[in-house]
């Protein structure tokens, strides 16, 4: 991941335990993302993808669960959305928004940007953001690049021209930060000062992922141990009053006992004082004004040199 191409994680400022103020004092941030990627492949969605029967039923039954709890818990979650979803699915967009929720960018068809010709990133992205304003009535704050099935390293789907592009055309904030476990700025470039804010993610909590992709077994026997990861990070970052992120499909986890795995978490998260459930960019527009990237990144040069006999 190019977050941080010539620099260094301590030429941050970075957020202490027990310094992040969160809006009314509120302990911590819960994030909840919902993918609504059907991409097998980093080429995108495939008429394959739209046909497969878990995809339909995670766009009806799986969906109908999710909202359902996300009402019930008082969660606001954000929906990672390919914009040719959005264009095909609008009756199921508008039930995500009357409810509450965000809609934030996935791609033009939920792609991989290097699998593309060079200069068609910025292409899709202006597509991608066109067509979600034009189906939402707004233009999107948010970007996500989440891990496909194919994607076993778990890092997502970014070039190293991918934030400089969101900057240009307007993004708020991106949803894969892997570098911190609080918000934090992707450096897209040193020498001018330009970021753009990451919203944490990490893939042991995604529920695609870690369901679909175990290190052992078939990952049928998963679902308890995602549970366990939900929870253990949850106190974890309650205690700390940091930012907890869990990634979600109403394709994966809509059925049965996954779903009741879901519905025990959040319960429980939100039976605990001070719990601020937020979209994306209700998070986005806090940490942007509360600590905004003039004052809190401090970027020198990188202490990084490569040597003749190095083996970098």
């Amino acid at each position: 991941m190019p977050w941080k191409d010539n620099y260094t994680t301590s030429d941050e400022i970075g957020m202490r335990d027990g310094t992040i103020a969160w809006p009314d004092g509120q302990q911590m941030a819960l994030g909840l993302t919902v993918n609504l990627n059907p991409a097998a492949k980093g080429t995108g969605i495939s008429r394959k993808d739209l046909a497969y029967p878990t995809w339909h039923f995670g766009l009806t039954r799986g969906l109908d669960a999710f909202l359902r709890l996300f009402a019930e818990t008082g969660v606001r979650a954000t929906f990672a959305t390919p914009a040719v979803v959005a264009e095909a699915y609008p009756d199921v967009i508008d039930r995500i928004l009357t409810a509450g929720h965000e809609i934030a960018a996935q791609g033009l068809f939920g792609e991989d940007p290097a699998t593309l010709a060079p200069g068609q990133e910025a292409a899709h992205m202006a597509r991608a953001t066109e067509v979600l304003t034009r189906v939402t009535g707004a233009a999107p704050r948010g970007w996500y690049a989440l891990s496909r099935p194919d994607d076993r390293a778990a890092t997502g789907c970014a070039t190293d021209a991918t934030v400089g592009l969101l900057r240009a055309q307007g993004y708020a904030y991106i949803g894969n930060g892997l570098a911190d476990d609080a918000p934090y700025y992707w450096v897209s470039d040193a020498d001018k000062a330009e970021a753009l804010l990451a919203l944490p993610y990490y893939y042991h909590f995604d529920d695609t992922f870690f369901l679909m992709f175990p290190r052992e077994g078939t990952g049928l026997e998963r679902p308890q141990a995602l549970l366990n990861n939900w929870r253990a990070e949850f106190r974890a970052q309650y205690r700390r009053g940091r930012y907890f992120n869990l990634c979600v499909s109403p394709a994966r986890s809509g059925w049965g006992h996954r779903f009741e795995n879901l519905a025990t978490v959040l319960r429980e998260a939100m039976a605990h004082p001070g719990v601020w459930a937020a979209t994306g960019a209700e998070i986005a527009a806090h940490w942007h004004d509360t600590y905004p990237a003039s004052e809190v990144l401090k970027l020198a040069p990188s202490i990084w040199q490569d040597h003749a006999d190095s083996l970098s």
